[in-house]
């Protein structure tokens, strides 16, 4: 074996090692998180970064929409502060919509690395707080200073020391001061611990600094990427567009993808203007999802980091709903962020052929639940904060049915019912698989779930919708139908809204109906023994087995 083989052979060592490095960074915040997100959902995000900002890896565990953005912020950091003040034993924070993650409940933190008095790189992570203040986790605020409290890039210790006045702030700022204060401590702790396991690895590959390693990675990275798009037709265009709910009036999404020098340009000119709500989204978390999107369907295989993120571009009018302008409202980004990856992948179903999945129920049904006494002299420690996490269907692929109330593309796990019942005063009572929200197709798309969830004895919530796919539901490819739309509404029948905060008093509950995905291919070609299936698990009806797939159990 030549010496150059021998260098290669270590350095994909290295690689692997550096992915388990930055693995057991995320697993050491969900170990010590006190957000159930976090905690359960694994909403999160970890890396390790090069001297200049650059992302070298990324832990598995997370999603798109942190890890991506994430990738951006620790330029940022360094910009902020300079070489010279980025010092041993700093740790650094923030939660600018523009500069983090796309809106104020994302906490990202920032610690350097030094080996031997000298920088080597900086760990980063971002997780989601239960409560940032202001109106709390919802669409109803009219401009980003109603949304909760803004936390410049700041420095959390100051060469080891606690910025004492910053935690005081946090502390008197939030209706749950326990578990974000525990949350920010839980993000420094899981930094600290990449950077230890980092500098172990160094010591056994006898490695003074990571750039070597970096350049090796960053140049295999964009090679690999470089050669998949070459596959593409050089010049190539091509358009889609899709209509959600919003929040008062219907939201047009539009994207342009053109294939241009090694490099593939989603162009967003076509979408809504923003809004008054807080459903607006910063480009920076556009930009997440729509290289997630791409990435997914053109170079899965291919490491996420700085050089392979490089070939896919991002751009959008100002100010539109797509890349609005501080201080728009940004709260729920995610709700219309979520349906970029379906917007781009449908591009590029029409500029490359590539097949895609029929559309998905795109946007998590999270909710945010504020449980209080009715007894207005009860004692305030009484009140809670409680987020859930659910999902939707996705959209049936071409060759396989979509999967059952599975988020994509957040990628978050389902939240046990314990969990959330154990945060505070409310009684899940139903969670179960929703019969007849898969759109039809050759493919059947995922299933939606219905969810019914009531406050105990002696207590109210409100509760801040931000759904959608309840006046649009998600439409199918290649001759599939559409999902099933969502529906909210009280157990006593009230039809409630798909976005904003509402009241759910002593004695009712809420019911949650989330939509499916869209089918994929003609209903009538599916196979008779997975329409039969599908009548046997509950999935479907008789009535609709004829209806939608020409079906009669009785003429088998």
């Amino acid at each position: 074996m030549t010496n150059q083989t021998l260098a290669k052979v270590q350095q994909q060592v290295m690689w692997n090692r550096l992915i388990s490095v930055v693995e057991e960074q995320a697993m050491t915040l969900i170990r010590t998180a006190f957000c159930p997100s976090v905690r359960e959902a694994g909403d999160l995000s970890a890396g390790v970064f090069d001297i200049h900002g650059r992302m070298i890896a990324q832990a598995v565990t997370g999603t798109p929409g942190h890890v991506n953005t994430m990738a951006e912020s620790v330029a940022h950091f360094i910009k902020e502060f300079g070489p010279k003040n980025i010092l041993e034993e700093d740790v650094y924070i923030t939660n600018d919509p523009w500069k983090g993650t796309g809106h104020l409940h994302d906490i990202t933190i920032v610690t350097p690395t030094f080996r031997h008095q000298k920088l080597i790189g900086f760990f980063a992570c971002t997780a989601h707080v239960v409560d940032i203040g202001g109106r709390g986790f919802g669409p109803d605020s009219r401009e980003l200073y109603e949304e909760g409290l803004f936390i410049p890039l700041l420095k959390l210790f100051d060469q080891g020391e606690t910025n004492r006045v910053l935690i005081s702030i946090l502390r008197n700022n939030v209706r749950e001061a326990d578990q974000v204060i525990g949350d920010i401590f839980s993000l420094s702790a899981c930094n600290a611990v990449g950077a230890r396991r980092l500098l172990d690895m160094m010591d056994e590959f006898a490695l003074d600094d990571l750039q070597e390693l970096a350049d090796f990675i960053f140049s295999n990275s964009a090679a690999a990427t470089a050669e998949r798009l070459a596959q593409l037709p050089a010049g190539a265009t091509a358009s889609n567009s899709m209509t959600l709910d919003g929040y008062d009036e219907p939201v047009t999404l539009a994207v342009t993808l053109t294939v241009e020098d090694g490099t593939i340009m989603a162009d967003f000119a076509g979408t809504s203007g923003a809004s008054k709500f807080g459903i607006n989204v910063p480009l920076i978390y556009t930009k997440a999802y729509a290289c997630y999107g791409l990435k997914c369907a053109l170079a899965p295989e291919i490491p996420n980091n700085e050089a392979s993120l490089a070939a896919f571009k991002v751009k959008a009018p100002d100010n539109c709903i797509l890349n609005a302008r501080r201080p728009a409202p940004v709260s729920v980004r995610h709700v219309l962020g979520h349906f970029v990856p379906d917007l781009v992948l449908g591009a590029l179903q029409k500029l490359a052929g590539i097949d895609v999945p029929a559309e998905g129920s795109g946007c998590l049904w999270n909710l945010h639940v504020s449980a209080r006494p009715t007894d207005e002299n009860a004692d305030p420690a009484l009140n809670a904060e409680i987020l859930m996490f659910n999902s939707g269907g996705t959209g049936a692929r071409a060759q396989f049915d979509g999967l059952s109330s599975t988020a994509f593309p957040s990628g978050v796990h389902t939240m046990p019912v314990e969990a959330s019942e154990h945060v505070g005063p409310i009684t899940i009572w139903r969670k179960e698989l929703r019969p007849g929200s898969g759109g039809a197709g050759k493919y059947r798309g995922g299933l939606g779930q219905i969810m019914e969830i009531a406050p105990n004895e002696g207590f109210e919530f409100r509760f801040n919708a931000m759904f959608d796919r309840v006046l649009y539901p998600a439409r199918g490819r290649e001759g599939g139908l559409s999902g099933g739309a969502g529906r909210v509404s009280l157990a006593d029948g009230t039809l409630l809204k798909a976005k904003g905060t509402q009241l759910v008093p002593q004695g009712n509950a809420l019911v949650l109906e989330l939509p499916g995905g869209g089918g994929h291919g003609d209903p009538r070609q599916r196979d008779r023994a997975l329409v039969q299936r599908d009548i046997e698990y509950g999935f479907i009806t008789e009535a609709e087995a004829q209806e939608l797939y020409g079906y009669s159990s009785n003429a088998r």
